[in-house]
């Protein structure tokens, strides 16, 4: 799951990314809400944290911006303010939830999951291609002869493979979406979680593959 961090205060932003990252999280930081309304409209991310009380463009307007847009990804306000009136403000201009500052990273982790249930929910929660069925709720990979949960990246490679059947994804575009834009993580990671991904496919007695093509990319393709 890939996130966008938006908060100005330093140290608690590195502090977040290090929790993130810690529980399989891939995440893009920013400062500003500018930066923020920028990264979320150009980049794919599946949910993102805001702080309300930013520089250049407050979180409230990053929010209305991107509803206004029809973006309508799952948004988790963050701010000091604890008033009633505050939360409906939040809420009403179109963020799926609102933490108040201090919070433990125990409840933001689970914020952050309540949400990407809620996002499963407006989507398919169950993808399917060929005899194979992935469960994005509880990251499972099963075909009617046998079940394995995938780990974090791995899950995160069948789904863009899963939501884009025959058709080839790049390298960049895995990097890009599972390790965010600023990752320092080599490129072969890719190819050791499809290599792992092609263990499990066997496992399981599926009848679809990850095909590779050189220089291009890869793809989910059924078997003949």
């Amino acid at each position: 799951m890939r996130l966008l961090l938006a908060e100005d205060e330093v140290d608690l932003t590195n502090a977040l990314v290090v929790i993130l990252k810690h529980n399989n999280y891939s995440v893009d930081a920013v400062h500003n809400g500018l930066e923020a309304l920028d990264y979320l409209t150009a980049g794919n991310y599946d949910a993102a944290i805001i702080d309300i009380m930013m520089p250049r463009l407050d979180g409230i307007s990053v929010v209305k911006r991107l509803r206004a847009a029809g973006n309508n990804i799952p948004i988790l306000l963050l701010t000091a303010r604890s008033e009633i009136e505050d939360r409906v403000i939040g809420l009403d201009s179109g963020a799926d939830d609102y933490l108040t500052k201090p919070f433990s990273s125990r409840e933001l982790l689970a914020r952050i999951r309540a949400l990407s249930r809620r996002q499963a929910d407006v989507s398919n929660p169950i993808l399917s291609c060929g005899n194979i069925f992935l469960n994005r709720s509880t990251y499972e990979l099963k075909s009617a002869k046998k079940s394995l949960k995938l780990a974090n990246k791995e899950f995160q490679i069948m789904e863009m493979l899963l939501l884009n059947p025959g058709q080839l994804i790049s390298l960049e575009q895995f990097m890009e979406k599972i390790w965010g834009y600023d990752t320092e993580v080599e490129t072969n990671v890719v190819w050791v979680n499809i290599s792992n991904l092609r263990k499990k496919l066997r496992a399981i007695s599926a009848d679809v593959s990850i095909k590779a093509t050189r220089n291009v990319g890869y793809a989910l393709e059924v078997l003949e």
